[in-house]
């Protein structure tokens, strides 16, 4: 592999979409978290709902700020590393980004300032209203997003002039083949990343403070475990069968990154189920493999002699790198049914009465609680490295797509970018880190009148006592 300009600039471009996604992935399902926490709150007038919600939008404010910052540092490279992909796709895909931009970005901007700030100034209802919008705004803008990158990997509605992709058909392109299928299964695992993050930091508050603890100090603990272990429970299972669904779409348009994913070098029927194999590309076969007979072809094409793609189909130079996309697809769908284990896992202790007792099952969520991130990642190494060669599936290779700039240039700005998300981003994680291992406030020693004061500084640590609000003894 030579580190030459373009393959420098895939470097910083997977670098830097690595970093990007985890905050979408987080704030999509955060915002409509905290929809939900106060429409409880609304609905019961219960302040651990309302003490909920102050504790999360913390959360939510920062990882929402370094998803735009990171997301800022991503679209730059369009021009910088990739201005022939822009200047090829710019009349198709710019203004399906600057519809973004307008719906999404203008609804989250005028109404973010009032959830996080706006409590003690409008109206209960006029802030979960504004709550709503912001989560529909994430909505919004994962619509436009996938839209755009669904596009990539299949498109059409486009006419090719003067070798550039004109729009012909606008509903054809937004509403491309791939793309509803590919929003459901990201914002599914947007939520789900979310249940499983607040789940986790539950469990760990519930693991950390024991039996000893004030019930105050874990009644939030318990409420919000409980809510995000529902939401799995019967979220999973439906994110496996949109999975599922999806996985017939890419058979159909995109069958050779299918024969990667499943390391198939021969087109075949009745194709085993690969659950472990070491594809080797030069011998163009599977080392040390490891499968069930018949139960792939049934899994892809649901009929057990359902034929499915080889990548001996296609020359060497329009396959995929096959490891990677084997492994990724792999990882993605060991978490899937880990979670789905969890989630099965917590309806019996629920119906046992030892939800919150369960110390190994305490502790299992709690090390599950970054799987979400883990699987929204594998899942888009499969999807964006199963695209090559292709940047835009079967129209423009990755090698036509780069800007005519120097290895030297690349490497300092990747350089220059790893040291500055080093240094940005740990401080913000450790910032989250910080305000996840406070937890909420416990409900005991706060009433109402003190839920109602506002602290001191909008993103203050939840040990920072509230203004007007008495020093609570120490434990």
């Amino acid at each position: 592999m030579e580190l030459d300009a373009l393959m420098l600039s895939r470097i910083q471009f997977a670098f830097t979409i690595s970093f990007h996604i985890i905050f979408p992935a987080f704030t999509i399902g955060l915002a409509s978290w905290l929809a939900a926490l106060e429409f409880n709150w609304l609905r019961t007038g219960n302040p651990i709902y309302r003490n909920l919600f102050r504790f999360w939008v913390k959360i939510f404010a920062i990882s929402f700020g370094l998803g735009v910052v990171s997301g800022i540092v991503m679209s730059y490279q369009f021009g910088t590393n990739w201005s022939r992909y822009s200047e090829f796709t710019g009349n198709v895909l710019g203004p399906v980004i600057a519809y973004e931009v307008i719906t999404a970005f203008f609804l989250e901007a005028a109404f973010l300032g009032i959830m996080l700030f706006g409590w003690e100034k409008v109206g209960d209802r006029l802030h979960f209203l504004a709550t709503c919008m912001v989560a529909l705004g994430t909505l919004i803008s994962a619509f436009w997003i996938l839209s755009a990158n669904s596009w990539m990997q299949t498109p059409a509605g486009y006419a090719i002039e003067n070798g550039k992709a004109v729009p012909v058909d606008w509903f054809a392109i937004v509403f491309n083949p791939s793309f509803p299928l590919r929003y459901a299964h990201m914002v599914l695992g947007a939520y789900l990343t979310t249940a499983f993050a607040v789940a986790g930091m539950s469990a760990w508050m519930l693991l950390r403070h024991g039996r000893d603890a004030p019930e105050g100090k874990l009644a939030g603990a318990r409420r919000s475990m409980s809510m995000a272990l529902w939401f799995a429970a019967i979220f999973v299972p439906i994110q496996i069968l949109v999975g599922d669904l999806h996985g017939l779409g890419v058979l159909k348009y995109q069958p050779t990154k299918l024969a990667a994913i499943e390391g198939n070098w021969e087109r075949q029927a009745n194709m085993p189920l690969r659950l472990f194999a070491i594809p080797d590309e030069a011998a163009e076969t599977n080392r040390y493999e490891l499968g069930i007979p018949k139960i792939g072809s049934w899994v892809l094409t649901h009929a057990f002699d359902g034929v499915v793609p080889g990548l001996k189909d296609v020359p060497p130079d329009e396959r995929p790198p096959v490891l990677p996309v084997f492994f990724s697809f792999r990882i993605m769908v060991g978490i899937g049914f880990a979670m789905l284990a969890l989630g099965l896992w917590s309806l019996y202790l629920r119906w046992k009465g030892q939800l919150f007792t369960n110390r190994l099952f305490l502790t299992a969520t709690m090390l599950m609680t970054p799987s979400g991130f883990g699987a929204v990642l594998f899942g888009w190494f499969t999807a964006e490295i199963g695209r090559q060669p292709y940047v835009v599936y079967g129209l423009l290779r990755t090698a036509d797509a780069a800007s005519p700039v120097s290895a030297t240039a690349v490497s300092a700005s990747l350089a220059t970018f790893v040291v500055v998300y080093a240094f940005i981003f740990g401080f913000g994680s450790y910032y989250l880190a910080k305000l996840l291992r406070k937890g909420p406030e416990p409900i005991e020693g706060l009433d109402e009148d003190a839920l109602s004061k506002k602290p001191k500084r909008p993103f203050s640590v939840p040990d920072e006592r509230l203004e007007g609000q008495r020093p609570q003894p120490a434990e």
